[in-house]
Order: structure tokens, then sequence, then C-alpha cells
């Protein structure tokens, strides 16, 4: 039972940060709405990052944040952002289905060399480490659309730009 929710809440959750990033103007992804902001193909890039932290939970003990570069450079187009994004699901549906709850309660750490960040069972890493940080991070990609003025899809109800239609 507890693997069949976290599978629905995933799926959902990847499925509506896809809508997120269909909407991408590749004319604007260089474009950050404050200094210290990322740009907007920077803040995907990262969404894209965090697919690859969460399909880690899965493939290893401990993820160490000391091992991976701090940034990466950004996608510059949309369809490159859909692919990775896309293929990256594709892996991480899979080691959702095939963990079983033994694993899915197994302690996994998340460090930065000899610090560690957290150390909790998979299936709250992956809500709190994987889906929650995505969704902040999504919240903030459609600030940056509706600065831009580009329509936000809805994602738990319609948004103001579907209520308009």
């Amino acid at each position: 039972m507890v693997k069949q929710l976290i599978f629905g809440d995933a799926m959902h959750e990847l499925a509506t940060t896809r809508r997120i990033l269909e909407r991408l103007p590749e004319e604007h992804m260089a474009w950050k709405p404050h200094e210290k902001s990322m740009t907007l193909g920077g803040l995907a890039t990262h969404l894209i990052n965090l697919l690859n932290w969460q399909i880690a939970i899965f493939q290893y003990p401990e993820f160490d944040l000391s091992t991976v570069p701090l940034r990466r450079d950004a996608l510059e187009r949309r369809t490159d952002v859909l692919e990775e994004f896309d293929a990256n699901v594709g892996k991480l549906e899979k080691l959702i289905a095939e963990c079983d709850e033994k694993t899915l309660s197994e302690e996994w750490t998340l460090r930065h060399g000899d610090h560690i960040i957290l150390r909790e069972p998979r299936a709250i890493a992956l809500r709190t480490f994987g889906l929650s940080h995505m969704v902040h991070h999504r919240a903030q990609l459609g600030v940056y659309l509706r600065l831009l003025d580009i329509p936000v899809p809805g994602i738990y109800g319609p948004s103001a730009d579907e209520e308009a239609q």
C-alpha cells in the first residue's frame, strides 16, 4: 500500500512538473528575475538534476553532494529539457516499480563529504529531498512564467490563465 501511494504521488508531481516545462520559452532561457536568481534555463536544468538525485535514492545507499558539480551548464532548448526529463522519469518510474516495501524503508543518507545533511528511510527521502524539493523549484518556475507573461498551467486546480478561458 505504501509503495502504491508513493508511486501515485511521484507520478502526479512529475506529470505536473512536465506541464510547466512544456511552457519554457526558448527566447528567455537566459532570463532571470533578479541578480541572485537562477536563469530560467538554469532552474529548468536544476529540476532535471533533482530527478537524477531521486534516481540516486533508489540506486545507492547514500549520495555525496561533494562528488558532483555544484552547478551544471543550463540547457538552452526546451526540447533538450523535455528529452532529459522524460528519460529520467522513465528511469525513476522503473526503479520505483521494481522496489519493494523493505527497500523503501531502508536508511538513505545525503551528505556533503563528512557532513551528514539527512539520514532517513528512502520513502521519506524521496518525498522530502526529491519531490518536495522539486515542487518548490517548480513553483519558482511558475513565477518566472508569470513574470514573462506566459500562461501558467494549473497544478492542483486551474490557474488564473485557465480560468480566463
